[in-house]
């Protein structure tokens, strides 16, 4: 029989604990502009958790043409786009339900910032990647800096260069996981 002056513990809190146990780990690769090396160190990461025993799969990759980045996609399963009709053009996006029902440990998402083509489950890839972490899945992602919400207008006085995808500062502030990557000088 309980005590009538036992602490009993906060549900709110009980259950923030445990979805917090439950989501999945992000990982930004954050870098200073394009070109940088983010998606060659998140790939090179991904070999090093595949060696550790990690199922790791990549669900939209961009390797921009560069060999070196496309040679380090071999070894690694990749989730097929799917194809989606937008102004009489079939473009490819992320296949959200392929890399939820293959249930990987950890996926690679490529361009944290992207806005996906309309009829795509989100509008943005950020909330794909929000929806990736709420099923338990880890992700590794890439991000440059002019695209966190809050210091794109000071990227854009120094560059001159105005950025309209930007992933809100939440995002950045809740990852658990934060790796900058530059070009040596």
């Amino acid at each position: 029989m309980l005590k009538a002056n036992a602490i009993r513990p906060d549900l709110d809190e009980f259950l923030t604990q445990a979805n917090r146990e439950i989501r999945g780990k992000l990982t930004i690769f954050l870098g200073c502009a394009a070109g940088v090396g983010k998606t060659f160190s998140m790939l090179e990461t991904a070999h090093d958790k595949i060696n550790e025993g990690t199922n790791v799969i990549i669900g939209w990759l961009e390797t921009h043409g560069r060999i070196e980045t496309e040679k380090l996609t071999e070894g690694i399963t990749c989730i097929k786009p799917m194809l989606i009709k937008y102004r009489e053009k079939e473009l490819q996006e992320m296949e959200m339900d392929a890399i939820v029902k293959t249930k990987p440990e950890q996926v690679l998402v490529d361009e944290l910032a992207h806005t996906n083509i309309p009829g795509s489950r989100h509008v943005r890839r950020f909330q794909d990647v929000e929806e990736l972490l709420n099923a338990g899945i880890d992700v590794y992602t890439t991000l440059n800096i002019q695209h966190i919400e809050s210091l794109n207008d000071v990227v854009s006085k120094i560059t001159g260069v105005i950025v309209h995808e930007t992933v809100p500062d939440y995002i950045v502030e809740n990852a658990n996981n934060i790796r900058l990557i530059d070009i040596p000088p």
